[in-house]
């Protein structure tokens, strides 16, 4: 009898909820951000961690750090800034023109294998990716 009168009660909460529309986060999106500089070490040591340093401009006011994209695919790392957006933001969202943000992650060396990584820039002129590149050895 319990369980029954549990569920039924989690039920009318669970009903009860809605959506509101003029939520600010209701139409949020996620957009990549081009990430402008890295501080690569020249190489690894096998078992170490390195703390690598990025920076990326903050397009508005309304974009907000979310994550780092992270995809290997055999030795190539791809990495780029994913933010937040928040289009309905009350005052509307304001562009910024020179807010540099820096960031770091943490990186593992486990394999003796060369690294290669790929931070996303953008986009050339005819819409193809842009990409930092570095190879980095392990001693």
């Amino acid at each position: 009898m319990k369980k029954i009168l549990f569920i039924g009660i989690a039920l009318i909460f669970l009903g009860s909820c809605s959506i509101d529309d003029d939520n600010i986060n209701s139409n949020a999106y996620v957009e990549y951000v081009p990430i402008e500089t890295v501080d690569m070490p020249s190489s690894f040591e096998l078992g170490q961690s390195y703390m690598i340093e990025y920076t990326y401009y903050r397009p508005s006011e309304c974009h907000v750090f979310r994550d780092l994209f992270y995809e290997q695919v055999e030795e190539i790392r791809t990495i780029a800034v994913s933010n937040f957006v928040y289009p309905n933001s009350s005052p509307p969202c304001e562009a910024l023109t020179d807010e540099l943000v820096t960031r770091t992650f943490n990186f593992f060396v486990n394999s003796t294998e060369t690294h290669n990584f790929r931070f996303w820039q953008g986009y050339d002129e005819s819409g193809e990716d842009l990409y930092l590149e570095y190879e980095v050895p392990v001693n």
